[in-house]
């Protein structure tokens, strides 16, 4: 039975029985590993058929399995009904396509979102007992791309999934995979250990749908490979507790968080910025006028008006979802997710928003103040000649012998303020960046690094010396770390290879 409920395919076999124990297992890799062919080699496992069955069952839509450019469908397999075959249960297999295809970065994006609706989905799933990453026997070091796919989705999980992450070995003749355990130790992949202290692995050789005719032999000892394999990622799986999915739906969620927290950050602070600097010419341009205060002479000052203004952003389609466009408060005049906000179609869908409200801009306005267009908004300057009426009408100021020292006295408070209001964003941006770091397995993740400049810069500025330091650290060590560097690498080659494209 096939099921397209939203952003999620589910594709069932069988009937649940309510009775009986579900295991669930998430896979992940690259296109070409033979995920497809294992996906349905679990099924057939699963149902108990063997080599004298002369059958072979598919699951996996040829569509799919062979496309260059797959989908971001995240696909779900319940198999129910065969827990009297080989396994002493019911299997759930949830296939995340796509990540490192050739449909780029802001693609790889929309997995992961698609991943945290299945997962906080009320007919979703709601606990994981393994994670499956699949690579080949001759995989003798990771690339960029697959240490970039194995860091995206590892850095979803909470810091608990660890003992559940294992590698399925593919393409195997059967002896131990010295060159994928070395790529995988080489890599740091954070994962299940077994006595040897080596990564938890799994060997399968899938030519089960193969002709016959010829080379019958080898095809048997391949079955053989990986029915023993299937055996014992069977008792992996039955003696492994499953890990609740709370604590991924709070990584996920919390770096939701971040990363429109930072963006919306930026964009006030650079408001604010400007403000003081208008602020300061204000200043600057009164005292040079001081006289003509004194004798209530007219003249006119120029300063650099601050101002808000709409700007066409490269709008779309994608999947029947809006991509690239932008939730914005029309209150506030912020932009509270952008960008990376695709997956809703209406502003009340937003990640963004919790309980009605926006959890991102100034005013914590209801979704009812929000629009998600084409369009974002840019903050702007222009140049204005004001009158020093204009300048008190601004920032409402006595006139009078006063005037000067009142004006002057309001303004050195309204910039007090603004340092205030800056301070109290930068404040809330780093104990984001805390709490993401606390959770999430895999804490040298791009979506922290991305930031870390920028934070440090003004940490610097605000002479905050202690989180700075914090900060300069973590950037440090995530500057150390090959799989945050093998991602910058991807992620650069990615989107060069994207702006080609478009010319």
């Amino acid at each position: 039975t096939k099921e397209n409920i939203g952003s999620l395919t589910r594709m069932t076999l069988g009937e649940k029985d309510p009775n009986k124990i579900n295991k669930t297992i998430l896979l992940v890799g690259e296109t070409g590993t033979g995920k497809s062919t294992l996906i349905n080699a679990l099924v057939n496992y699963a149902m108990g058929v063997e080599w004298e069955d002369d059958v072979w069952f598919k699951i996996v839509e040829e569509e799919r399995s062979h496309s260059g450019t797959q989908t971001s469908d995240v696909i779900v397999y319940p198999i129910f009904g065969f827990e009297d075959k080989t396994l002493p249960y019911s299997l759930t297999i949830i296939d995340t396509p796509g990540y490192g295809s050739t449909a780029g970065i802001e693609h790889d994006v929309i997995i992961s979102q698609r991943l945290l609706n299945l997962f906080r989905s009320e007919d979703g799933v709601h606990e994981i007992n393994a994670v499956g990453l699949v690579m080949k026997e001759s995989e003798n070091r990771l690339n960029d791309r697959l240490r970039y796919i194995f860091d995206s989705v590892i850095s979803l999980f909470g810091k608990d999934m660890e003992k559940n992450i294992v590698a399925l070995i593919t393409h195997s003749d059967g002896r131990t995979p010295k060159n994928a355990l070395e790529a995988l130790e080489a890599a740091k992949i954070k994962c299940a250990r077994n006595e040897k202290n080596q990564p938890v692995h799994f060997l399968f050789n899938n030519c089960q749908d193969e002709d016959r005719t010829e080379d019958e032999e080898d095809l048997k000892h391949a079955d053989k490979i990986t029915t023993e394999g299937m055996s014992q990622l069977t008792k992996f799986l039955e003696k492994t507790a499953p890990q609740k999915l709370e604590k991924t739906v709070g990584v996920l969620e919390e770096r939701i968080k971040l990363k429109t927290c930072i963006q919306n950050l930026q964009d006030r602070i650079e408001m604010i910025d400007l403000k003081q600097t208008e602020i300061q010419q204000t200043q600057g341009a009164l005292k040079k006028h001081e006289e003509e205060m004194k004798k209530n002479e007219k003249f006119t000052i120029e300063v650099d008006e601050v101002y808000k203004d709409k700007e066409p952003i490269d709008g779309g389609m994608w999947l029947l979802v809006f991509y690239e466009a932008a939730t914005c408060c029309t209150v506030c005049e912020e932009n509270c997710h952008y960008p990376g906000c695709t997956m809703a179609w209406y502003p009340e869908h937003c990640e963004v928003m919790r309980s009605g409200r926006c959890t991102s801009c100034t005013g914590k306005c209801p979704a009812s103040d929000h629009v998600k267009e084409k369009w974002k908004y840019v903050n702007k300057t222009r140049k204005a000649q004001k009158t020093l009426e204009d300048v008190k009408e601004k920032y409402e100021t006595k006139a009078g012998s006063e005037g000067k020292l009142n004006l002057l006295e309001t303004l050195k408070t309204d910039m007090a303020e603004l340092q205030k209001k800056k301070d109290q964003l930068l404040e809330e941006s780093f104990q984001h960046v805390v709490k993401l770091e606390q959770i999430t397995l895999n804490v040298n993740s791009v979506s922290i690094y991305d930031h870390l400049d920028f934070l440090i810069e003004k940490m610097k500025e605000k002479g905050d010396t202690e989180k700075e330091k914090k900060l300069e650290e973590m950037k440090c060590r995530m500057d150390e770390d090959e799989g945050i560097q093998a991602a910058l690498r991807y992620g650069f080659s990615k989107l060069t290879a994207a702006g080609k494209a478009k010319k």
